[in-house]
């Protein structure tokens, strides 16, 4: 299959600076998209400002305003991505990529990234490799190998249509990749496709508050408490406020809260995490993606 067609949507919240460097990523691409649907949140700065002229200056990009609401950590971002949807309309193109809009790249991105759905007619989700600054230097951010970075998610749209609707939660860019593999859809991270996050993940968020945050979205995916407690004393070799993750999921658990109303997904994240894959997805997380 050969010749698809992609189209992309950017929830914003405050992103005036941002915006305009990614537009300018977009207009410099050898394969340019059918569509850019830039989402606004709720922004306070002149980023709706922004993203209007770019909808005068360019017949492909649209733009869409939604009304702050008091949702879930999370819940905005899907909120958002819905909306672009919408403004797609029924005939959805071939991908659809969710792009963050603190994003830089080459202008081979999208031609590597669609390329890689052209190549591969099960692969259902994917993105490329995160690079974030260290430093004087970009560092890559490796993830299990099944890992797919919210920040640059480009969906098949048949594996989309599987997977919707997204959770309106923290979390939901696991959520759908786990759907995803159920309904037979290859997923993965492209290390051979890089781009750069200019603003380092979760910064956003808040210290110790987004890894209590992670920590609840675990139990409610179902972590096994092994594989949570393993990953937040990984996470703490960099952050040692990682380590509220285990009071995060510990907390959520004593006070019963809901978990993922889909048994299927969560026994599926509970086998990828049995004790005896660890050492697998410890080499996938440090890069070690060989064998």
């Amino acid at each position: 299959m050969a010749g698809l067609a992609y189209s992309i949507v950017t929830p914003v919240w405050n992103e005036e600076e941002n915006l305009p460097r990614l537009a300018a990523c977009i207009e410099r691409q050898w394969r340019a998209p059918d569509a850019w649907v830039i989402v606004d949140t709720g922004s306070t700065d002149s980023t709706a400002r922004v993203a209007s002229e770019l909808g005068e200056r360019h017949e492909w990009v649209r733009t869409v305003v939604l009304e702050s609401g008091d949702v879930a950590r999370g819940g905005p971002i899907v909120r958002a991505f819905a909306a672009g949807l919408s403004e797609l309309g029924d005939d959805l193109p071939d991908v659809i990529v969710k792009l963050d809009a603190d994003l830089d790249f080459d202008a081979d991105y999208f031609e590597s990234l669609v390329g890689a759905f052209e190549r591969d007619p099960k692969l259902g989700i994917a993105s490329g490799l995160c690079y974030e600054r260290s430093g004087e230097e970009w560092r890559a951010e490796y993830g299990t190998r099944s890992h797919v970075w919210g920040a640059s998610r480009a969906y098949r749209r048949e594996c989309l249509q599987d997977v919707l609707p997204l959770e309106e939660r923290q979390g939901w860019d696991e959520i759908d990749a786990i759907k995803a593999r159920l309904h037979g859809w290859t997923v993965g991270t492209l290390f051979d496709v890089p781009f750069r996050h200019l603003r380092a993940e979760g910064s956003r968020d808040g210290g110790r508050q987004r890894w209590l945050d992670q920590g609840d979205t675990a139990r409610y995916m179902g972590y096994r408490f092994s594989y949570l407690l393993a990953r937040a004393v990984y996470k703490a070799r960099r952050d040692p406020a990682a380590l509220a993750m285990v009071w995060g999921y510990s907390r959520a658990a004593l006070t019963r809260e809901p978990v993922l109303p889909d048994p299927e997904a969560r026994k599926y994240l509970r086998r990828t995490q049995r004790l005896r894959e660890l050492p697998v997805r410890a080499r996938e997380a440090l890069g070690k993606t060989d064998g």
